[in-house]
């Protein structure tokens, strides 16, 4: 039997853009606790994409939904079979998936300073192209050719 369930931990918005989003974005790009690094690479990378704050944090945030994921596939053993389930995914998954997507795109690129490997990525998103909305397609792709699993999914 399984322990109670973890809470869920509020995340602070970040002090520049006041959001949650963005927030996230620093969590994952931080490596080592260095939260100032982090935060100086996610900014940077904002303010490449426009001059205008407001206009940034839309871009930002449409990267981030063009990336979103609506369903996943979940290993599911039944009668010693192991099953890829599709399941849909909560907001808050789909959107922690995204962000992870963006910085894994952003990090496999070699050669060039973090700032402009993430602000790429992040533009290419934008525009519906590049690695992490190539990631969303193959885990809609694997989701719906195990659609025939989809009864064993528990909700």
């Amino acid at each position: 039997m399984r322990a109670k369930r973890a809470k869920k931990r509020s995340i602070t918005p970040d002090p520049i853009y006041k959001s949650k989003v963005v927030s996230r974005m620093i969590n994952v790009v931080m490596l080592d606790g260095k939260k100032s690094t982090a935060e100086k690479i996610v900014y940077s990378a904002l303010a490449k994409l426009s001059e205008d704050r407001k206009e940034a944090l839309k871009m930002f945030e449409q990267a981030v939904k063009t990336v979103m994921p609506t369903q996943e596939v979940r290993s599911r053993r039944v009668g010693g079979a192991t099953y890829q389930v599709p399941y849909p995914l909560k907001h808050d998954r789909s959107e922690a998936l995204a962000v992870r997507w963006l910085v894994w795109a952003a990090r496999k690129k070699q050669g060039t300073d973090m700032v402009v490997r993430l602000h790429k990525e992040l533009k290419d998103a934008y525009e519906g192209i590049g690695d992490a909305v190539k990631k969303r397609d193959e885990t809609h792709k694997s989701a719906e050719s195990n659609r025939a699993f989809a009864h064993f999914a528990r909700f």
